[in-house]
């Protein structure tokens, strides 16, 4: 791999707050930055800015921010969702993914898509993680949220409630911890990671009193991941998993479900966390904040969440391709 990491970055939603962020953010210049979309698009949130940005066409050698040019189906309306551009969405996807799986780039990041317009134009569609995953032909991936020093990672991710205690079993939290720890180590340089493994029911279960998922499932798994080296404690009730006194002694804290451990995260560093999905062969990193219609186009823009992913981005590209 160059010196000079090749990260692509696809914006998101064109009705969204994606765009602007990309019209808005400084770009570091010891990276080449491809942002994937429609030239337009751009264009036109950076001149509501106020201002114009000379975006050069990708080509491999070419330094410095440029763009690989998506076509849009209509012009996007800021704020303004339009299913027609659903297929625009995903396809910004699938071309970085497959620059990814070539080697042609070396990290992913993502802006804020809507699931809800992409499901209204007629596409089977959960989220980023999902899409990646299968894109990627990967059977099992981890989503974890990181803001500042904690990280949360998740078993289940986008499900319904009802669905989640069948979601959690034996065979995938072993999964999900072989794959926490082993990015643990080599993402993040953590020799030997704790892992803080939250139970599902409230107090973990009480002994099975409030449910048996803890006993049945949970503390097995937990067994068995310390029988593999592991350094994974719990079930721990969620309550009071995250007070800092715990926290001092944990690397990441596993979440059984997607809003178990994510409110938590949020409030500890809304507007600086970001996304990463761990389990696929490239680093892919996003925004945890949504789409922002309302500020789309307005000029109000935090590009807080976007830059600690960039610059996670950066960091984890030069750990993946190594010495």
């Amino acid at each position: 791999m160059s010196k000079r990491p090749v990260i692509a970055i696809t914006p998101g939603e064109p009705a969204g707050i994606g765009p602007d962020l990309m019209a808005a953010l400084e770009y570091d210049d010891d990276v080449d930055w491809v942002c994937i979309a429609d030239p337009d698009l751009l264009d036109d949130r950076a001149r509501l800015r106020g201002r114009q940005r000379h975006w050069p066409r990708y080509a491999p050698g070419v330094h410095g921010p440029s763009i690989l040019p998506v076509a849009l189906a209509h012009r996007a309306v800021p704020g303004v969702l339009d299913p027609a551009n659903a297929d625009y969405v995903l396809s910004c996807l699938r071309r970085a993914t497959e620059g990814c799986l070539a080697g042609e780039f070396a990290a992913l990041v993502t802006g804020p898509v809507h699931k809800a317009v992409i499901n209204e134009a007629g596409y089977a569609f959960t989220g980023h993680t999902e899409f990646l995953a299968h894109a990627a032909g990967v059977a099992e991936v981890v989503m974890m949220l990181v803001a500042g020093s904690l990280r949360v990672a998740l078993v289940t991710t986008h499900v319904s409630l009802a669905s989640v205690p069948a979601a959690i079993t034996g065979a995938r939290l072993d999964a999900v911890l072989g794959i926490l720890d082993a990015a643990l180590m080599r993402d993040f340089g953590i020799a030997r990671p704790a892992i803080a493994v939250l139970g599902l029911n409230p107090h973990a279960g009480e002994g099975g009193h409030l449910g048996r998922e803890e006993i049945d499932v949970i503390t097995p798994a937990v067994v068995r991941a310390q029988a593999r080296g592991i350094r994974a404690v719990g079930p721990i009730p969620a309550d009071t998993a995250f007070i800092p006194a715990r926290l001092a002694h944990v690397d990441a804290v596993l979440a059984m479900y997607h809003d178990q451990g994510l409110p938590v995260l949020k409030a500890h560093g809304f507007g600086g966390g970001v996304n990463v999905t761990l389990g696929l062969p490239f680093p892919r990193i996003s925004v945890d904040h949504g789409t922002a219609l309302d500020r789309a186009g307005t000029g109000r823009v935090d590009t807080g969440s976007m830059a600690s992913a960039m610059a996670l981005a950066k960091a984890l590209a030069s750990r993946h391709a190594g010495p």
